[in-house]
């Protein structure tokens, strides 16, 4: 999740918004309790924490418990249906496909980040396609630009059809 939240951090200083960014992970190197918060805005940024989410990546059962009735209203939950059980209570949409499952299915389970940041440029409109592609490329270690590419349009695709 960390990972992914620096990649729609640069996408979206790529696409001259403003950007702040926090992280938090446990002591866990993969696979452990992880946040990112990233606010993307036109207008200056005073306080770098998020409040109240409009859009919320639930990756996690244990990001759901914590997280899953944080939204604003009319807000956009993502939620990873192959690891999360449980309806929200929230006012707003709630996407639910499997990206873990997917990633493990058609690629490998450690670029499932990669397909969820495809899956919220091509389910919204917080970045544009372009800028995303970018900071992926970008960011991702040396030697697996194309399979993240290929995780980058595999959760795009996702994204489209449900939007």
């Amino acid at each position: 999740m960390v990972t992914a939240g620096i990649i729609l951090s640069e996408a979206a200083m790529r696409a001259g918004m403003e950007v702040t960014m926090s992280q938090s992970y446990g002591p866990e190197a993969r696979g452990g309790a992880a946040k990112a918060e990233v606010i993307i805005s036109d207008e200056p940024i005073y306080y770098p924490k998020v409040l109240i989410p409009h859009l919320l990546l639930v990756m996690s059962q244990q990001a759901y418990d914590v997280y899953g009735d944080e939204l604003a209203p009319g807000g956009t939950m993502i939620i990873d249906s192959s690891a999360v059980k449980g309806e929200p209570h929230i006012d707003g949409r709630v996407i639910r496909s499997p990206i873990m499952q997917t990633a493990r299915r058609r690629l490998k389970p450690v670029v499932a980040n990669v397909v969820a940041l495809g899956m919220i440029c091509g389910a919204t409109s917080i970045i544009e396609r372009q800028f995303m592609e970018e900071a992926v490329l970008a960011r991702v270690p040396r030697g697996t630009e194309e399979l993240n590419a290929q995780a980058f349009q595999i959760g795009f695709q996702m994204g489209e059809a449900i939007s």
